[in-house]
């Protein structure tokens, strides 16, 4: 896993459920549909409220209007990052919208699991309270094999924790990609 995200930085606090990250309202497409499946990435994290949106600055959208993709490579998050209901269609629509990976300082499990499983985003976690270290906007780098988010102007490394288990379901693409590579499943 040697590799390196760069890219804007989307900041949110704690507790932000699968309704702000796809409000139930957009779960109406069709994600084998290519052209409704993008629809999905519009309407990302569309349901944060506007004083949790960019914290601290706040009213920062994730996706701008009537764009399909989001300017953010990586979301920095509170504790607790997808509760609430166990969404499948969450992780997806944050990946639909181009983002790569959450750095959160805990996770909802389901969230979690659903982002590695479906080889939608890398979920890390972070031993520091990262929402007070970085803004919305910031330009970071992300490295994978190292485990370490760089906010590029002002040189600060932060130590993430490691992936452990899931490092290589991530590496693969997803659980199915992974039960293939390893002989689980018959390949295509």
């Amino acid at each position: 896993m040697g590799e390196k995200i760069r890219g804007k930085a989307f900041v949110v606090g704690d507790n932000v459920d699968t309704d702000q990250i796809i409000p139930a309202m957009h779960l109406v497409y069709d994600p084998s549909d290519p052209q409704q499946r993008k629809l999905y990435g519009r309407f990302a994290l569309s349901g944060v409220p506007v004083e949790q949106s960019g914290l601290p600055d706040g009213n920062v959208p994730f996706v701008a209007d009537g764009a399909d993709k989001s300017e953010f490579a990586v979301i920095i998050a509170g504790r607790n990052f997808g509760c609430g209901s166990s969404r499948e269609h969450a992780p997806l629509a944050i990946s639909e919208a181009g983002c790569h990976a959450v750095i959160a300082e805990s996770y909802a499990r389901i969230f979690y699991r659903n982002s590695v499983n479906g080889g939608y985003l890398v979920p890390l976690e972070t031993p520091l309270r990262l929402i007070e270290h970085i803004a919305t906007g910031t330009e970071v780098e992300l490295d994978l094999s190292e485990g370490v988010l760089t906010d590029t102007a002002a040189g600060q490394n932060h130590k993430l924790n490691p992936l452990g288990d899931v490092a290589e379901i991530v590496a693969a693409g997803g659980i199915f990609d992974y039960a293939r590579k390893t002989g689980l499943l018959e390949s295509k």
